[in-house]
């Protein structure tokens, strides 16, 4: 069975176009076409660009990096994404892998590592997000914006273009131009009330989103 291919990263070409030389011998053989092929000749073709080699690498590793991102995230599906992203990651830097610092599949592990690690903190702050929510609509003065929001306005705008349409519509005039309640049923037309319902119900749907993602849940 193929292994799936990294998500960025180059399609492998065939094991019976793509050759690799194997230094300490006078053959040259595919890759792909041996099983046997030590780390070390996979490390050297994966740092030439031999695409083969990462298919061969995602093969061999792709297994034990998936495992240590489920056991780390509790998510099966955060942790098939977290292995693409390794690999993409071990292909794009491909040319930072130097082997007298270690073994290959090492630097894919510390490569997971960074990207388990990334993915934790994404997801604490989707849980800090959510939390900070509804206290940001109870405010009646404006907030400007700090630097440190520009990450929490990707994932509001992501969260709101799940809304209908008028939940949507109140809470991007909450969220985005700092309108209170008040203005915003003062710039819409509606009724005080309605703005606030559709802002309630909008916003239990965004929370109750956002801590299933940030607890690894599925939408």
């Amino acid at each position: 069975m193929t292994a799936p291919r990294p998500t960025g990263a180059p399609a492998p070409a065939s094991p019976t176009t793509v050759v690799h030389t194997d230094t300490t011998s006078d053959a040259t053989t595919p890759v792909g076409a041996d099983d046997t092929a030590t780390d070390d000749r996979i490390a050297r073709g994966l740092v030439d660009g031999d695409e083969q080699c990462l298919a061969v690498a995602y093969q061999r590793w792709g297994r034990l990096v998936q495992t240590l991102a489920a056991r780390a995230l509790g998510d099966p599906r955060e942790a098939e994404d977290v292995t693409q992203q390794v690999f993409v990651a071990a292909w794009r830097g491909r040319a930072n892998f130097r082997p007298e610092r270690g073994s290959l599949p090492a630097w894919i592990t510390g490569i997971a590592r960074r990207k388990i690690a990334d993915a934790l903190t994404a997801r604490t702050r989707r849980i800090e997000l959510a939390a900070s929510l509804g206290a940001s609509l109870e405010r009646e003065s404006p907030v400007r914006d700090e630097p440190e929001r520009v990450l929490d306005r990707l994932v509001v705008t992501e969260e709101l273009s799940r809304l209908p349409h008028v939940q949507r519509d109140v809470l991007e005039l909450a969220f985005f131009t700092d309108l209170t309640q008040t203005q915003i049923a003062d710039r819409t037309g509606m009724p005080l009330g309605t703005v606030k319902s559709h802002a309630r119900r909008g916003l239990q749907r965004m929370r109750r989103n956002l801590e299933l993602a940030g607890a690894g849940g599925r939408r």
